[in-house]
């Protein structure tokens, strides 16, 4: 069995952290029951529990953490790496080397080191912080290198496991409005083992969008209120709108192409204010697909009254790489009556190129009624574009 090598110095690692908060634990009772107000008195006199708030769980000393504090993405990992010298013999150039191994790359932590010549229990110490940017295991490597008594270099490394986990989770939903508006849902889940403060949360869109947030009242406070405290597994929902540039609403294959909306910048604090920084990924949407003829209605009045007519106009786009020649046609539809002349043929519209429709109905029956049953007809081809739900008119009794 090989011998294992004694060195004249130890290395020991310590992770700093912050302390948290001691809490009572509130158990209290009426005084009705059989050990009236015993349970309460108790509490009461509690050393940690806050006076006039002592059932609310919060204490008022700090607590040294009595186990392995979890380590989460976007937090700063922050440790103290201390060799000691445990022989009677000088000891001299120690130097330390300290690097982080990840799953993708091998990250130096201490940087130009400086040999030191160390005595009889004396000790060097480093501080090293490192922003946390990958989920999985990390392994700290430290190696520690010096000269002995009789000036042979000798050395020794040691290794130790950090297991960093996921903080929150953030799950995404995309609306495609007629307007071109990409509306983005964020559901932001707490998956920590405490409670965070979201600090922010903000969406960093592409160049090809402009975001609105939708998270503040008209005087810019949050609807969430100052704070936004997330408990352990909670979900808080936030909401953006985004609206793309002009010229890529004039090109409908580029609007068609631009699913890159943007990322998510959340910032958070735990514990007693230690903070937390997380970036998403780049946000895809599925891109909608116009097809060569597009049309949407550009102006429709909110309520019309039953049984006169009424105008709207409508928008047609021409995406394909030809000019068009179409005939616009129109069927029944429940509760709306069209006026005007069908099958008739409209001007050409050259390629990349939109033109604007007037259409007159009238509403025949009260209620909210949809406009429906309108289509295009390409000569050339001789393909049938169908347009339904294009939008919504509530129909009044004059």
């Amino acid at each position: 069995m090989q011998a294992t090598e004694e060195h004249l110095l130890s290395l020991k690692v310590m992770r700093l952290t912050r302390p948290t908060l001691s809490s009572p634990l509130p158990i209290t009772c009426d005084s009705k029951d059989l050990p009236c107000n015993l349970l309460n008195e108790a509490l009461h006199k509690d050393a940690t529990a806050v006076q006039g708030a002592e059932t609310l769980s919060i204490g008022q000393f700090l607590l040294l953490p009595q186990s392995p504090v979890n380590i989460y993405l976007g937090e700063t990992f922050s440790s103290l790496i201390s060799v000691y010298s445990e022989t009677q013999q000088p000891v001299n150039n120690v130097t330390i080397k300290i690097d982080l191994q990840t799953s993708s790359q091998r990250l130096p932590l201490s940087s130009n080191p400086v040999a030191k010549n160390l005595k009889s229990d004396e000790n060097v110490n480093i501080v090293i912080h490192h922003e946390v940017k990958e989920i999985g295991t990390h392994i700290l490597v430290c190696e520690v290198m010096y000269n002995n008594a009789m000036g042979v270099p000798t050395s020794f490394r040691k290794f130790f496991k950090i297991q960093v986990l996921k903080p929150l989770d953030v799950k995404t939903k995309f609306y495609n409005a007629e307007n071109d508006d990409v509306y983005l849902e964020a559901q932001v889940n707490n998956i920590t083992a405490g409670p965070i403060c979201l600090e922010k949360i903000a969406l960093d869109a592409s160049n090809l969008f402009k975001v609105i947030s939708l998270n503040n009242v008209p005087n810019g406070d949050s609807v969430f209120g100052k704070t936004i405290v997330l408990q352990p597994n909670t979900v808080c929902q936030f909401l953006y709108c985004l609206t793309p540039d002009a010229k890529l609403s004039s090109d409908l294959k580029m609007l068609s192409g631009a699913t890159n909306i943007g990322k998510l910048d959340i910032v958070w604090r735990s514990n007693l204010g230690e903070r937390g920084r997380l970036q998403t990924s780049q946000l895809q949407r599925m891109g909608p697909d116009y097809g060569d003829v597009r049309l949407s209605v550009s102006e429709l009045p909110n309520f019309v009254v039953l049984e006169k007519v009424f105008k709207f106009k409508c928008r047609i786009i021409n995406n394909c790489d030809r000019t068009l020649d179409l005939i616009v046609t129109f069927d029944d539809t429940e509760g709306i009556a069209w006026s005007g002349i069908s099958s008739k043929n409209l001007k050409s519209i050259p390629t990349r190129s939109s033109c604007e429709i007037d259409i007159e109905a009238i509403p025949m029956l009260p209620g909210l009624r949809s406009i429906a049953g309108i289509k295009l007809v390409d000569t050339l081809l001789k393909r049938t574009y169908s347009y339904d739900d294009l939008g919504q008119v509530f129909v009044i009794v004059d």
